[in-house]
């Protein structure tokens, strides 16, 4: 940020291709800029600005989609507050009134210092799409076949599900209060356990064949939330009583002063007879135990030290043995094909013979169930497909989701983008799915 400093004392560069040369900003407004850049780039939330901005003029779409590319919310925030200098002495006061706006008040008020900007009241927009365009600086290149244009802008959904700002009008204590009635609190370091189960390599006589690319799903959620501020524990090739065994040893460990818990299972799964959730996973001796009892191993009576405190299970396994074909749909939406390497599905026939494929996973009946969310990578029933280079498609989309959302959406609004983009992928489909007892919205720590 220091160096951001430093930069500042050079002209501002060209305006963005795409938008006309506007009259250079007032020399006060600059400096109130450059003052205040530090928090900008540290506080400022992009997201709800964009239709403000758009509808008044300081920016057109082709510049906001420039900003976008930037990269995370700190790389967009430090390219808005540089290209906002070049938008004349207008964009000064719009910008601060787009702050007060989104509710941004504190740093709306750190730029007016006395002025008198008026207090506008919400400017009745309708929905505005911006998707990124494909280039050498787009975000998505990484893995476009996992987050096609659409999902870019999913719904207005999760337009109401951004995360809550911290310059929201009110005192400190005022605000927490009023954000922890609907959103839950992570305020420690970290804020919970991870728990990720690998089962790659299994029994002969399970007749279960090896997940070959599972290991690329597993380094890419370690990374993720290592870096979303939670303790990751991983534990390989586990049979179906050491599954229990690890789960009951992670559900009697003493989580008061966490937030949290997390458990990511990567296995073959198979159709189990339920109450509430569907599924089961495989341990590597082809002995299987139901999602139902693992996520009763964390209810409130059997982990006393998470009652209230969000649950999250995302199961990357099969659903069943069927094979999703889709249907057709009036839509300008590419067919995404993998990139390379075979395509395998983690499902088998329920409680019939196994083939070398993967099952259907399963989800815990609770007597009260609450705080809980559990992940599916596939609608009960279907199969769940596995790229042997790249790993499987849930997951691959997940991490994707998680590294370019959760800076400012919910969880469950980060979902419905893994869904959507899964269910476009390849010949066959796959749909994610949810179990969502959550009794309030769930941010990532991306601080």
């Amino acid at each position: 940020e220091h160096l951001g400093c430093l930069l500042l004392a050079a002209p501002p560069r060209d305006p963005p291709k795409g938008g006309p040369r506007a009259a250079g900003m007032e020399e006060a407004q600059r400096l109130r800029l450059q003052r205040a850049r530090l928090r900008l780039v540290r506080e400022l939330q992009v997201a709800p600005l964009w239709d403000l901005l758009l509808h008044k003029g300081v920016f057109t779409q082709d510049m906001i989609e420039e900003i976008q590319r930037a990269g995370t919310r700190r790389d967009q925030a430090r390219q808005l507050v540089t290209d906002l200098q070049t938008r004349g002495r207008q964009a000064f006061p719009a910008f601060v009134s787009s702050l007060q706006e989104t509710g941004q008040n504190d740093l709306a008020a750190l730029l007016s210092e006395g002025d008198k900007f008026p207090q506008l009241r919400p400017v009745d927009l309708k929905p505005v799409e911006i998707g990124l365009r494909g280039g050498k600086g787009d975000t998505y290149e990484k893995a476009p076949e996992y987050l096609p244009t659409p999902v870019q802008a999913v719904t207005e959904r999760c337009q109401d599900s951004t995360r809550p700002n911290a310059a929201a009008q009110g005192s400190a204590a005022e605000r927490s209060r009023r954000n922890s009635d609907m959103v839950y609190v992570l305020k420690g370091n970290p804020c919970g356990y991870c728990l990720i189960i690998n089962n790659v390599s299994f029994a002969k006589e399970s007749d279960l064949s090896s997940r070959v690319g599972s290991n690329v799903d597993c380094e890419k959620l370690e990374k993720r939330f290592r870096s979303l501020h939670f303790d990751v524990l991983i534990r390989r090739d586990l049979k179906a009583q050491e599954i229990a065994g690890e789960l009951q040893r992670l559900a009697r460990q003493d989580h008061s002063a966490l937030d949290c818990c997390l458990v990511v299972i990567l296995s073959h799964g198979c159709q189990t007879s339920h109450i509430q959730f569907p599924g089961g996973i495989y341990g590597t001796d082809g002995k299987h135990i139901p999602v139902e009892k693992i996520v009763n191993f964390f209810n409130g009576s059997h982990c006393p030290s998470l009652r209230g405190k969000p649950k999250l299970f995302f199961i990357q396994a099969c659903g069943g043995e069927q094979k999703d074909r889709g249907f057709e749909v009036d839509s300008d939406s590419p067919v995404n094909q993998p990139r390379g390497g075979s395509v395998e599905s983690d499902a088998t026939p329920f409680q019939i013979q196994p083939s070398n494929l993967d099952e259907p996973d399963a989800v815990a009946s609770l007597p009260t169930p609450s705080d809980i969310l559990v992940s599916y990578s596939t609608f009960p029933g279907f199969v769940s497909w596995r790229d042997t280079r790249s790993g499987s498609w849930y997951v691959e989309t997940l991490d994707s989701v998680l590294e370019q959302y959760a800076h400012t959406e919910d969880l469950l609004c980060m979902l419905v983008r893994v869904a959507h983009a899964v269910s476009a992928k390849g010949k066959y489909k796959q749909m994610p799915g949810t179990f969502n007892f959550l009794r309030k919205q769930f941010f990532f720590v991306t601080d």
